[in-house]
């Protein structure tokens, strides 16, 4: 018995050790290659390390890449989307977890069947409605939506973390006078901080690397967000690849910082999502 567990202990460490290095190997390649010269780059077989590191291509693809300012039209993008999903998702999933009120299972049992129809479906009829009302070229059809709980997962999994908490502390806080509002934001917020930067983090990764979104509402190269202009940056220097990837290493930082300082809060937050039903 202990020889057995103690073999499946040693195959599912070698599986994880494989699932991660195939996860974490494309992104080493970038970095690699921005370190690299356009003739290494190319060169056949393929060099594992450069053999002169080239850093002075990060200073070189910053004077031909603004990223900067695309960087902060992301954020102008993502910030707000966050601050609007964990807002009404928070409301929504509160609604469903703590509050009575008629036919709740069936709305709940709706919000979750959402998740089922394709986001495809849907991108036309909004794009048409937000031209209608003269928003076809701004931001704003790409934040208002998350100001509608930012879809079923958020509402689920902030639902699913509040589940577990019990419900004696709304009760000794009723008896205190405390109102619904003062019960979630003073009281059960602080309790599901995990889930809420999951959430958090879930949104802003998911802002920061869209590439749909501002394809269909932005135009103006002003307006570029840093996947916009990243597939625009490579197709117009197609060849250069150093630019090209350095430019890729710099687009990922952001998002791999926050997973990273959010690490702890983010496993906590799925694991404990997935408790109680």
């Amino acid at each position: 018995m202990h020889t057995t567990k103690k073999f499946w202990y040693r195959a599912n460490t070698v599986l994880v050790v494989i699932v991660a290095a195939l996860v974490v190997f494309p992104f080493f390649w970038m970095v690699r290659s921005s370190l690299m010269s356009n003739l290494e780059i190319n060169q056949y077989p393929p060099l594992l390390l450069p053999h002169h590191w080239r850093f002075d291509n990060y200073p070189y693809t910053l004077s031909v890449f603004p990223f900067g300012r695309y960087f902060l039209n992301t954020l102008t993008i993502a910030l707000p989307a966050v601050a609007g999903v964990l807002l009404t998702a928070t409301l929504a999933a509160y609604s469903f977890a703590r509050l009575d009120f008629p036919l709740k299972r069936f709305w709940f049992a709706l919000v979750i069947g959402s998740m089922l129809m394709p986001g495809a479906v849907l991108i036309i009829p909004i794009f048409m409605g937000w031209s209608a009302i003269g928003f076809g070229n701004s931001y704003i059809p790409l934040i208002v939506p998350h100001f509608l709980g930012g879809g079923a997962l958020n509402i689920f999994l902030i639902r699913q973390f509040l589940m577990t908490i019990p419900r004696e502390l709304d009760e000794a806080a009723y008896m205190d006078g405390a109102s619904h509002a003062r019960i979630l934001f003073r009281i059960l917020l602080p309790l599901i901080k995990p889930v809420l930067i999951t959430v958090g983090l879930f949104t802003f990764i998911l802002m920061w690397n869209d590439l749909m979104g501002p394809l269909i509402y932005i135009s103006r190269n002003e307006m570029n967000t840093v996947s916009q202009a990243l597939a625009n940056f490579r197709s117009g220097f197609g060849t250069d690849w150093k630019a090209i990837m350095a430019a890729s290493t710099l687009s990922i930082i952001p998002s791999v910082i926050l997973y990273f300082v959010g690490q702890k809060y983010f496993v906590e937050g799925i694991v404990l999502s997935g408790l109680k039903g």
